[in-house]
């Protein structure tokens, strides 16, 4: 069995010896910005059930019901900031050893530690947009002390995240998919891989000839397809990661 550090060095040549290597990131990433997995202990899904609060539906019956939901997650998103992992990936899209991220996250860290590439499954909770006009905003632009918040025209915002009831944006599903078939590496990175259709992509990547590196603290139900597990928290795993891979560039 191997060691840590042997899995850290196994981990970095890969990268390194990869044409296309993608991240798919999870909740997870960001438990270390503060930011607590929807599904896990104290994660919002025990405080609200999301087919009363998160539902597409509840939203155009009872916005004020399910913007009490909205106001605590954009609070909290706000407060969190890029942890070490979403700065590694950002450091090895610059070092051009990364081309995309997907990720299952609507919180923006990842744009926020610098990387460029990032496609948005489950959308953007700090994005919002009118219900009724379209108009777009940003989250820091409107105040919540009052919900639901409303647009110039009347009309009820939302954020540009995907609700239940609702289809992940075609789009960004394509370019995923496009992505892991192309890839010759997948990183898989602090994600259950129990929502679908973002769960599949490792899969097909692996269909496709890929590699697959996962990081997370717990074995998933990817493991098994997984090439690498590296078992630890993504900030110091990915941190790691690129230490060693800086090392073996010189």
């Amino acid at each position: 069995m191997s060691t840590y550090d042997e899995l850290i060095e196994r981990a970095a040549s890969e990268i390194l010896n990869s044409k296309n290597t993608v991240a798919l990131t999870g909740a997870g990433i960001s438990v270390e910005s503060g930011i607590a997995t929807f599904r896990g202990a104290g994660g919002l899904w025990e405080k609200y059930d999301p087919e009363e609060y998160a539902h597409i539906a509840k939203l155009r019956s009872n916005p004020e019901r399910a913007w009490i939901l909205f106001k605590e997650m954009i609070e909290t998103i706000r407060k969190g900031e890029p942890n070490p992992a979403h700065v590694a990936l950002a450091k090895l899209e610059d070092m051009g050893l990364l081309s995309v991220i997907i990720t299952q996250n609507v919180d923006n860290l990842h744009q926020d530690a610098g990387s460029k590439h990032v496609i948005e499954f489950h959308g953007n909770t700090l994005n919002l947009s009118c219900m009724e006009c379209g108009k777009k905003y940003l989250a820091s632009e409107i105040s919540l002390d009052e919900i639901p918040p409303l647009c110039a025209c009347n009309g009820v915002l939302r954020p540009d995240a995907v609700l239940f009831g609702e289809a992940i944006p075609f789009d960004e599903l394509v370019e995923s998919r496009k992505a892991a078939e192309t890839c010759d590496l997948m990183l898989v990175i602090g994600t259950t891989a129990l929502v679908q259709p973002a769960a599949s992509m490792p899969l097909i990547a692996a269909e496709n000839g890929a590699k697959i590196i996962e990081i997370n603290p717990e074995e998933s139900a990817l493991t098994y397809i997984a090439d690498i597990f590296i078992k630890g928290r993504s900030a110091r795993v990915l941190s790691d990661i690129l230490r060693k891979v800086e090392e073996k560039v010189g």
